[in-house]
């Protein structure tokens, strides 16, 4: 890679963490910054793993997670439970959720008769950008 290259990498890198927090992240700041930008990725791309943005969203999320790992306590929550809430925070309904499976079964699952699989708890963590342990 040439100089001349190597400069123009770093003020596109520059132009992109202005906009999106990449690297450890330090800060309550920091975090509210990276969690926002992550769940509009994940809103933008939706199910697509083809989607141009994927990588960036795979990437903020392991930013994410190391700060939650380091900084942030969940409260031990069922499962069901934490889907709930965060299906109220992102404004979603039974049907907004197919990688669950039918209406029928996400209100199993909300009702605690129905425990999520590996399959589904990988995509709603995903999804949700957060560590699939809250699902288990």
């Amino acid at each position: 890679m040439t100089a001349n290259q190597m400069m123009e990498v770093a003020q596109e890198y520059r132009r992109l963490q202005a906009m999106v927090p990449l690297g450890i992240l330090h800060t309550n700041k920091d975090y509210a910054r990276a969690t926002e930008m992550l769940d509009a990725i994940l809103d933008e791309i939706g199910e697509d793993e083809q989607h141009p943005l994927a990588e960036l969203a795979d990437a903020l999320g392991v930013f994410v997670e190391k700060y939650e790992a380091e900084h942030v306590r969940i409260p031990e929550a069922k499962p069901a439970a934490v889907l709930k809430f965060l299906m109220q925070e992102h404004g979603l309904r039974q049907a907004d959720l197919p990688q669950i499976g039918s209406q029928g079964v996400v209100s199993e699952v909300l009702a605690g008769r129905r425990v999520l699989n590996s399959r589904q708890i990988k995509q709603l963590a995903k999804r949700f950008g957060v560590s699939p342990a809250v699902f288990v």
